[in-house]
């Protein structure tokens, strides 16, 4: 088999280049006869990686001096329970922007421990579905904050802008963190799970603006309190190591590629070659609004669904692997995150002419 190319929506790929320098650290690293993973967290050779990955972060997205950085347990579903119980009281009000399942998913944690408010800002027209943050509603005086997905990793949607407001706004960029530039200040927290656009699962990084650091509620479990974690520098427990140190070679390498404006030119360009690819089809379809298609996870449909399996089980004898939509949606998702090279959206273009050339 030729190359293979991973569109997992997530854990998904990484960059080759820190594969193979993780690999050929695994026994070793750096001469310590140990993996970095079986060195203790807070010897000073770890505390190095540590606090490396963080300058790289905040270079790469030049995050303000009053924004603590975090790197922490859990996922995106530790991280709906972490944000109501770190930046509101009990029973205190929060909005919840719902664009798809994810923001959803968010609604439903929150709800445990705060009034978690929601609005659909979704909408269906012309055909296409895709949500605005024109539709964001009236809040309350005592609404502690405002939550959104930028992008939505199984429905194919994506928000460029940003909730007006002068609420404190929640950012989960899981899966669009690092993909393009973003104004840190614009936010009151930026978190992600690392598994989609940064590193290995079992890491979350946290960017939190300090003020809002100090009163979590009484019953917040100590794993998920950000002043707890902030005041031990992410190390209160043992961290994810493996996965840190992953994260900080991705850092490298997203800086040794130009940092995260030259990588969004690339994604913009692997984007709009999939999307020109579906767009000039009669077999397949993307019913995502226009201003609205993520450049992460593109999402797409085959007008006779019962070649569905026939088109995986050829992707993926061509190398074209985890093409398979998400359950709830069916369908196809190519996740073409930072690691994704050109050439395999190309590769990817390439087979789905030839597909529809066959079946036409």
């Amino acid at each position: 088999m030729s190359q293979v190319y991973n569109f997992s929506a997530g854990p998904a790929m990484l960059p080759a280049e820190v594969l193979k320098q993780a690999q050929e650290e695994l026994l070793s690293w750096q001469g310590l006869g140990t993996s970095v993973m079986e060195i203790s967290h807070r010897s000073p050779e770890f505390l190095a990686v540590a606090q490396e990955s963080e300058r790289d972060l905040r270079d790469l997205m030049a995050i303000p001096d009053n924004y603590t950085v975090l790197f922490m347990h859990g996922g995106g579903r530790g991280q709906f329970a972490a944000v109501p119980l770190n930046l509101a009281a009990k029973g205190q009000r929060a909005m919840h922007l719902v664009s798809g399942s994810w923001s959803k998913a968010s609604v439903v944690e929150a709800s445990k421990y705060i009034q978690a408010d929601s609005a659909d800002i979704r909408f269906e027209r012309d055909g296409t579905i895709g949500a605005s943050l024109d539709m964001m509603p009236e809040l309350s005086t005592d609404t502690a904050f405002v939550h959104y997905c930028p992008n939505e990793t199984v429905d194919g949607i994506e928000l460029f802008g940003v909730p007006q407001t002068d609420k404190t706004i929640v950012a989960d960029m899981s899966s669009n963190i690092l993909s393009r530039p973003v104004n840190v200040a614009d936010y009151g927290v930026i978190w992600a799970g690392a598994q989609k656009n940064i590193g290995p699962s079992g890491l979350s990084v946290v960017i939190v603006r300090s003020d809002l650091l100090g009163s979590p509620q009484a019953d917040t479990p100590v794993i998920l309190d950000y002043t707890a974690a902030a005041n031990n520098e992410s190390m209160f427990n043992t961290p994810p190591t493996y996965s840190w140190y992953l994260s900080g070679l991705v850092f490298k390498w997203l800086k040794q590629q130009g940092g995260v404006a030259a990588v969004e030119a690339i994604n913009r360009q692997k984007a709009e070659l999939l999307y020109e690819c579906i767009d000039a089809s009669a077999l397949y379809n993307n019913r995502i609004a226009a201003e609205n298609r993520s450049r992460m996870n593109v999402v797409f449909q085959l007008a006779d669904e019962s070649l569905n399996a026939e088109f995986l089980a050829q992707a993926k004898d061509n190398g074209l692997h985890a093409l398979k939509g998400h359950r709830s949606v069916g369908g196809m998702r190519a996740s073409i995150y930072n690691a994704m090279p050109l050439i395999g959206v190309q590769t990817l273009v390439e087979f789905m002419r030839e597909f529809e050339r066959t079946k036409g």
